[in-house]
């Protein structure tokens, strides 16, 4: 089945920078959209970026001007790299990812988590 899998997490100090991974596989004929989210201590899970089929991309006035977020779609990733980054970016980084795959025995279209990875920008 579809399977979504992150990397990239870490401790950084305040101003340095990360790339975060997520990679979806499986039967998926088709990647409609692919996002990350991030969800700290006590907060809601938050829009950080995401990058549809096209290319249109969002970004979070959060993090609008030092997250960047691209896609190989030949390697069914998306990629978010955080630069300048700051001590309220520590948060647990959550890829969903928009697909029409095989689920069982049929084509779906849904999304689907990953499992997370952590950010902690500490001095």
């Amino acid at each position: 089945q579809v399977q979504v899998v992150e990397s990239g997490g870490g401790l950084v100090q305040p101003g340095g920078s990360l790339r975060l991974s997520c990679t979806a596989s499986g039967r998926i004929r088709r990647i409609d959209d692919m996002g990350w989210y991030r969800q700290a201590p006590g907060k809601q899970r938050e829009l950080v970026a995401t990058i549809n089929s096209g290319g249109t991309t969002k970004v979070a006035d959060a993090v609008k001007g030092r997250f960047t977020i691209s896609f190989d779609n030949a390697k069914n990733t998306v990629y978010l790299r955080m630069n300048s980054l700051k001590p309220e970016d520590t948060a647990d980084y959550y890829c969903k990812v928009d697909v029409y795959a095989c689920h069982g025995d049929r084509y779906y279209e849904f999304y689907l988590w990953g499992q997370g990875t952590q950010v902690n920008v500490s001095s």
